[in-house]
């Protein structure tokens, strides 16, 4: 496929593995210039050709680091994907579900794009560029899976159409993608799927 972005510049966040990782090989293959985030980095990201960059965005400093490589290596950001999401050994039920894994579901879902995302905006702001939130139909259809997970993913939603109509006018397009189950290490152990042998 054909989408006409040889040379545009992207930062992936999450792009360890999963979706992530499928956005970068996609991108790369595309000819765009692409900074991959991931806490580890994985040997499939390193493999893909983009700039891997270790970074904790539940932190300011880790949010710091990989802007400033991504424009130092690529000059400026033509399209932010906020990727990173989930959560370790989120229970079910609202009543189980203590305050602890409530910061940490919303810090990793919500509030890792949203520093990400004010950390990049200028250069987006500058170039008229393009941000995809990667959402989850949780936030529309949250039944059966962590309620905190899927509070923050509706969340996540509500930012991307809040950023959509502030930036707009700017020149920045928003848009929010919000797959089913799809078969990552993540989604297995959430849901119960099988693992692959």
């Amino acid at each position: 496929m054909n989408l006409n972005l040889t040379d545009k510049t992207a930062v992936v966040t999450g792009a360890g593995r999963g979706i992530g990782l499928a956005t970068v090989r996609t991108l790369v293959d595309e000819g765009v210039r692409v900074v991959g985030a991931a806490r580890t980095i994985t040997p499939e990201l390193k493999e893909t050709g983009a700039h891997a960059v270790s970074a904790d965005l539940s932190t300011a400093q880790g949010v710091s680091a990989l802007v400033d490589t991504a424009l130092a290596e690529l000059g400026g950001i033509d399209l932010l994907v906020n990727n990173v999401g989930g959560g370790d050994g989120a229970t079910v039920g609202f009543l189980e579900t203590d305050d602890s894994e409530w910061v940490g579901a919303l810090d990793i879902n919500l509030l890792s794009t949203v520093r990400t995302t004010r950390a990049a905006l200028p250069s987006l702001i500058e170039r008229r560029g393009a941000i995809v939130n990667i959402s989850s139909i949780l936030a529309l259809m949250p039944g059966g899976f962590p309620v905190a997970i899927s509070s923050a993913k509706a969340a996540l939603t509500a930012l991307g159409k809040s950023l959509a109509e502030e930036f707009g006018p700017r020149g920045v397009r928003v848009n929010t993608v919000s797959p089913p189950s799809t078969r990552t290490p993540t989604a297995r152990s959430l849901s119960g799927l099988p693992r692959p042998a």
